[in-house]
């Protein structure tokens, strides 16, 4: 049998990271993981990846920096990306830094032998191989759902550019166990920096929470002048920020309850004019999981940040979801 071929998997994600290996798994290949971008580059440079698996958003160095520096250095690697960001321009981007191809998260085996086929790949990697890396530790619940949620962000992200008309630059998602007051001190902090809030709430098969959008009310006008609206000039403002909030949660949700083969019932979006006991409003109890999300885009000074708060009687469903993974 031939050496197996050198494979860095480059993702933040343990769970991208055990999804990769898992597809990956029969092929005569030795896997390594790397958390970050610098971690990536270090194993190439150790002659650990003929092939380079490399996601786009995280700590350190992202993507987008990892394949400027395989191109001034020289690094001998194949890269494919695989990310949840499906804006057409970061696919024209990662193409134009030298990746060989982008492919979209969640993947799959036949995708990722598609590809390695298109490029010649696969009959290297074709033997059957036990030497892949293996990673068997146990997940905590926030690490589950960053990857679900790494997904619905880019899926929200997209739609965010297309109604923008501009390239949205995507964050890594804050995915954590908080308790009310650490929720009502962060939308606080957010409401005192000059933040509108628009919340919606969603409900289904026995998942429901609260979907909350801060969005700065000095970037609003920047928003109108991106966004056409036959709305009269009075209403303007109030119409530009509800399509954005509907958009931005109804993809990010959509993704979402896909992922977990599930269906959300959403309320109608409102402004938030009253902040006192938020945290109860939203439903939650004395602990639960939120996601975050701060967009942000390049070309015009415009932040929102995407909050999804699940109630305290989510967390069983969503755990049982989890161990599916």
């Amino acid at each position: 049998m031939s050496q197996p071929i050198p494979v860095v998997i480059c993702d933040d994600s343990r769970l991208a990271r055990k999804q990769m290996a898992s597809a990956l798994r029969g092929w005569n290949v030795q896997v390594t993981f790397a958390e970050n971008g610098l971690e990536g580059l270090e194993a190439i440079r150790a002659g650990k990846g003929d092939i380079l698996f490399l996601d786009l958003t995280m700590p350190i160095m992202d993507g987008y920096q990892v394949l400027e520096r395989i191109r001034r250095d020289d690094l001998p690697t194949l890269v494919i990306v695989v990310s949840g960001d499906i804006q057409p321009e970061a696919r024209q981007r990662v193409l134009a830094f030298g990746a060989l191809e982008f492919i979209k998260k969640p993947t799959t085996t036949d995708t990722i032998s598609e590809v390695l086929h298109r490029f010649g790949l696969l009959s290297e990697l074709a033997h059957p191989s036990e030497l892949a890396e293996q990673d068997n530790s146990s997940l905590e619940l926030p690490e589950y759902y960053q990857e679900i949620a790494n997904v619905a962000m880019g899926r929200a992200g997209e739609l965010l550019a297309r109604l923008l008309k501009t390239f949205v630059h995507l964050p890594i998602p804050q995915v954590e166990m908080i308790t009310k007051e650490q929720l009502q001190t962060h939308i606080m902090q957010g409401v005192q920096q000059d933040h509108l809030l628009i919340s919606q709430g969603y409900i289904g098969q026995e998942i429901s929470g609260e979907a909350l959008l801060l969005f700065r009310r000095d970037h609003i006008s920047k928003a109108c002048s991106l966004m056409h609206t036959d709305a009269p000039e009075e209403h303007r403002e109030t119409e530009i920020l509800m399509a954005l909030s509907n958009g931005l949660i109804g993809a990010f949700l959509g993704s979402f309850s896909q992922q977990l083969d599930l269906n959300f019932s959403r309320a109608t979006p409102n402004i938030i004019h009253d902040f006192s006991g938020l945290s109860e409003h939203s439903g939650m109890g004395n602990k639960s999981l939120m996601i975050s999300i701060a967009y942000s885009l390049e070309a015009v000074e415009i932040e929102c940040e995407l909050l999804l708060v699940f109630t305290e009687d989510s967390l069983p469903r969503l755990r049982q979801l989890a161990s599916f993974f």
